[in-house]
């Protein structure tokens, strides 16, 4: 029998013979675009996806941390491999991931705090990339509440943007508000796919 994979590139490349070799994909499309203030952009539009936003000072960093836990009290927090020693606030049982935690310790515990790599104002979506203080992906889709630290500098206006300040082979975590979904009936329904509390801490 043929290989039916085979068979169909091969009328694939039959229908095509006569075709001119394709040139290069045209790209003179707007990557970047001007906003007032693209920070507060990136906090109305976190906000609309029914995330918790708070503009923070870098002195006051420590202390908001201290507030968002105080609120959502937590039972525990996960602290990623190269997670500021001073985001680790009093009150609350703090796990490492160095040896990795089970998907059962993951699952157990409150939540997680990370930074991340990037955040697109346009889009209100936060990109982690596995690196210091962010942590592999499952610390941020298994636990049920997930804090994150977002600095001015890291905010960019477009998905264009972003991605030319990602490394395409790192795994990224796109993350647009708390985890949610519909059914066919358009309930609502959250933490499915991730945390089903997102809280987002805007320094500067």
């Amino acid at each position: 029998m043929a290989d039916p994979r085979a068979e169909i590139l091969a009328r694939v490349r039959t229908a095509l013979r006569d075709r001119p070799a394709p040139g290069p994909v045209p790209r003179e499309y707007a990557t970047t675009r001007e906003y007032p203030d693209v920070v507060e952009l990136a906090a109305e539009r976190i906000a609309d996806y029914r995330a918790e936003v708070r503009r923070v000072d870098e002195d006051g960093l420590p202390a908001a941390i201290a507030e968002a836990l105080r609120q959502r009290a937590p039972r525990s927090m996960i602290a990623p491999p190269g997670l500021p020693r001073d985001w680790h606030v009093d009150g609350v049982e703090w796990l490492t991931d160095e040896p990795p935690l089970t998907v059962d310790e993951l699952d157990a515990a409150g939540g997680v705090l990370t930074g991340c790599a990037v955040t697109i104002a346009e889009t209100g979506t936060i990109v982690l990339d596995a690196g210091p203080g962010q942590g592999r992906r499952a610390l941020t889709l298994v636990p049920d509440y997930h804090l994150c630290v977002v600095r001015a500098r890291q905010i960019v206006a477009t998905v264009p943007e972003a991605l030319a300040r990602l490394t395409p082979d790192r795994p990224l975590t796109f993350v647009s508000g708390p985890s949610a979904t519909s059914d066919i009936e358009l309930d609502r329904v959250e933490g499915v796919h991730g945390p089903r509390t997102l809280d987002v801490l805007l320094v500067g």
